[in-house]
């Protein structure tokens, strides 16, 4: 009877023992399931497959991470304007009648070129009327058959090599504002801003809109300039050199969080990001983004929808 109870007691805990043994090497399978499971979740919610070819249709920017220089800076609006300094104005020396007219508005003259022909009144025989330096005929005030005489000038003419601008400057940055400052030029045009400095700051202002004239003489060798256009630009106040900055089109916010979206391949990581100064251009990066980093700046929201999608993979 006793031996009967010591083998039923041996087989009890021998059972008991493969039992627990085998939940033990089960448990292990399954939290290393569920683990890899959760890492693949959470790798999908913070990234997103783009092709090369995709990033290259949605038009997005890419732009490698580096130190810059920050600007605290004043908005300006102005208007181009022919350099007075090199500009005449073409006057008939006797009064008459225009006979032939050889340029016109846009046409670009040499200095001694003819400009038109006066039959003068006095003596009835003709003269000409020539280009007192080289430039482009910006106005044209006679026509053929014309009465013209010296009280009006018959054309003008500028070299627009270089031309001015003329910013309003209200009354409440006029003391922010000296001769010398540095100012870049937006002209429109897709390229790269103009950069020149304050030359001339008038000691007057205007009493219709309470604002003072600053002028810049630029270099307008390209004629990206035209003047009677308006123009505007940022004046910089003072300047921050930062060991990190990415362009401002480059942040997005997902529940909350600043993000950049950094490229690593054919991905996009959504980086959290803690932000420093900015200016109208650019923000500094304290955390988040290493210099090297390749990122999405222009059109980094596409990026962020695709990651709205679910990372759904390219199949280009």
């Amino acid at each position: 009877m006793i031996s009967r109870m010591i083998r039923y007691l041996a087989f009890t805990l021998v059972a008991a023992g493969l039992v627990f043994g085998g939940y033990r090497m089960l448990k292990p399978q399954v939290s290393s399931s569920a683990a890899t499971t959760e890492a693949e979740k959470e790798e999908r919610s913070d990234s997103v497959s783009l092709s090369d070819a995709k990033v290259a249709a949605a038009g997005i920017e890419l732009v490698t991470a580096s130190s810059a220089v920050l600007h605290d800076s004043l908005q300006l609006n102005g208007m181009v304007q022919p350099n007075q300094e090199s500009l005449v104005q073409v006057t008939p020396r006797f009064p008459g009648i225009v006979r032939e007219v050889r340029k016109r508005i846009g046409d670009r003259v040499q200095k001694g070129d003819v400009l038109a022909i006066v039959e003068s009144n006095q003596s009835l025989t003709p003269y000409e009327l020539k280009a007192a330096l080289a430039g482009t005929v910006i106005d044209r005030q006679t026509t053929l058959g014309e009465y013209v005489s010296e009280q009006k000038p018959a054309f003008v003419i500028a070299d627009l090599a270089t031309v001015w601008v003329d910013f309003s400057v209200y009354r409440r940055d006029i003391n922010r504002v000296h001769i010398g400052d540095q100012v870049f030029i937006d002209p429109a045009d897709g390229g790269p801003a103009i950069e020149a400095r304050i030359s001339y700051l008038s000691p007057v202002g205007s009493s219709d809109t309470q604002s003072a004239l600053a002028r810049v003489v630029v270099p307008n060798s390209e004629q990206r300039l035209r003047p009677g256009l308006f123009i505007t630009a940022r004046l910089t106040l003072s300047a921050k050199q930062v060991g990190i900055a990415v362009k401002s089109s480059a942040l997005q916010t997902i529940e909350s969080r600043n993000v950049v979206f950094v490229r690593n391949g054919e991905k996009f990581e959504a980086r959290d990001v803690e932000i420093g100064d900015r200016d109208s251009e650019l923000v500094e990066i304290t955390f988040g983004v290493l210099e090297g980093d390749i990122y999405a700046a222009r059109n980094s929201f596409v990026v962020k929808a695709e990651l709205a999608k679910g990372g759904a993979a390219d199949n280009d």
